[in-house]
C-alpha cells in the first residue's frame, strides 16, 4: 500500500531492501536451477543444495527481521476516534468470525485526519455494533498510520467520547497506504535471480552439454516416455515430469498420476525428497543400500497441495506472489512438507505435517 494525500509519494526504496531482494532472487534462482541441473545429471549432492539452499535461507530470513519487528513492537500505539464511511464481509468460513473491510475516517487528536481501508476480524455476534456512518475507538502505530485495529473493548472515557461524537468525513482520495518498495527492488530481484541460475548452469556446463546422448539405458534405468502433454524423465537416481503449456500440477488428479509414473513398479519406500512446482515434478531416490531418511511417496497427501499453497499465498502477507514451491522430505524422521512463495514483498513459507496440516508459518519480513 502507498501514502496518498493527494497524490502519491515516490515508493520507498532502501538499502537494506536492494540487499534482501537480492539475497532472494539469489537463493530462489540457485536453489531452482542447483535441483533441476542435478536431476538431470543425476547428482544426489547438488540436488540437496537445491532443496537445502531455501531450507536454511527461510529462517535465516525471517531471524534478520527481528530487530526491526522488535523496535515497530516497542512503540506504543495511539489511539483515536474513527467514523465509519462503509464496511463489507469479505471473508468467513463455519467460524465465529467474520473478516470485514472497513473504510474510515481516523480523527487522531493531534494530526489532521485521514482516510484508511482495512480488514479486521468480527464476532459475528458483535457485527451489528458496526454500521455506516458509527464512531469507533482505533488504536494505530504512530510512525505507521494505516496499521488501524478498531478497539473492540475501549475504556470508559474512550467509549463516552465515540457515544458523544460527531466526526466529519475525509474525501476519498485522501487514503493512508503502505508505502511501496518500488521497482527497482523488483529488478534487482529479478536480476539476482538470473544471474544465480547462469553462474549455476555455466558451473555444471560440462556435466549437462557433454553427456553421451547414443549411450544405451543401464539395467537399472527407464526410458523416458514423452507425449504432447508432458515428459517423463525416470533413472535410478531421481525421476521428473514437466508438463506443457496451459497444465498445472495443482489440477485435481495431475500430480498423483505423476508421481504413480515415476515409482510404478519400482520400490517406492526410497525417496529422499519430492519437489514440486507449477509444471514441474522431481523425485530424488535414495541410492540401493543407503541408511539416508527414505519414505514412500505414494504416502504423501497430495490432495492438500492446492488448499496448501492458496492458503500460503494468500495468508503470510505476499502480496502478488509469482512463484510457489512444495518440498516434501523425511530428514527430520517424520514426513515434512514445506510451501514456500515468491512475490515483489519477498519470501514466505509455511510447514504441514504428514497430513498436510499447518505447523507453522513464516510470513514475509
Amino acid at each position: 500500500m502507498t501514502i496518498t494525500k493527494g497524490a502519491p509519494p515516490p515508493p520507498r526504496t532502501t538499502p537494506v531492501a536492494l540487499a534482501r531482494g537480492l539475497l532472494t532472487g539469489g537463493v530462489t534462482g540457485g536453489s531452482l536451477a542447483a535441483f533441476v541441473v542435478g536431476c538431470v545429471i543425476e547428482s544426489v549432492p547438488l540436488c540437496v543444495v537445491g532443496v537445502g539452499l531455501p531450507v536454511v535461507y527461510g529462517p535465516l530470513f525471517f531471524l534478520a527481521g527481528m530487530p526491526r519487528r522488535a523496535r515497530e513492537a516497542a512503540i506504543a500505539p495511539r489511539t483515536a476516534l474513527a467514523r465509519i464511511e462503509s464496511l463489507a464481509a469479505v471473508g468467513g468460513e463455519a467460524t465465529s468470525d467474520v473478516a470485514v473491510e472497513f473504510d474510515v475516517t481516523v480523527a487522531p487528536d493531534d494530526i489532521p485526519a485521514y482516510r484508511v481501508e482495512f480488514t479486521q476480524h468480527i464476532n459475528l455476534v458483535d457485527l451489528s455494533d458496526y454500521r455506516s456512518g458509527g464512531v469507533v475507538v482505533v488504536e494505530y502505530p504512530p510512525d505507521r498510520l494505516w496499521r488501524v485495529r478498531i478497539v473492540k473493548r475501549p475504556t470508559p472515557e474512550w467509549e463516552e467520547r465515540a457515544a458523544d461524537a460527531r466526526l466529519d468525513s475525509v474525501p476519498g482520495p485522501a487514503v493512508v497506504r503502505e508505502p511501496t518498495q518500488g521497482c527497482a527492488v523488483g529488478c534487482v530481484t529479478v536480476l539476482a535471480l538470473l544471474l544465480a541460475a547462469a553462474a549455476v548452469i555455466l558451473l555444471f556446463r560440462a556435466d549437462l552439454f557433454d553427456q553421451d546422448t547414443t549411450a544405451q539405458p543401464s539395467p537399472s534405468g527407464r526410458p523416458s516416455i514423452s507425449s504432447t502433454s508432458s515428459t517423463t524423465t525416470v533413472s535410478s537416481a531421481s525421476g521428473t515430469v514437466a508438463l506443457g503449456p496451459g497444465q498445472s500440477f495443482l489440477d485435481k488428479g495431475e500430480l498423483r498420476r505423476a508421481v504413480d509414473s515415476l515409482t510404478k513398479g519400482e520400490d517406492t519406500a526410497r525417496a529422499l525428497t519430492v519437489v514440486v512446482q507449477e509444471r514441474l515434478l522431481s523425485v530424488v531416490f535414495a541410492p540401493t543400500g543407503t541408511q539416508a531418511a527414505r519414505f514412500d511417496p505414494d504416502s504423501v497427501p497430495y490432495e492438500r497441495f492446492p488448499a496448501l499453497v492458496e492458503e500460503a499465498r494468500s495468508t503470510l502477507g505476499v502480496r502478488s506472489p509469482q512463484t510457489w514451491q512444495i518440498t516434501v522430505d523425511g530428514l527430520t524422521g517424520s514426513l515434512s512438507i514445506r510451501v514456500g512463495v515468491t512475490g515483489r514483498d519477498g519470501a514466505a513459507s509455511l510447514e504441514a505435517d504428514g497430513q498436510g496440516k499447518v505447523v507453522r508459518r513464516t510470513p514475509v519480513g
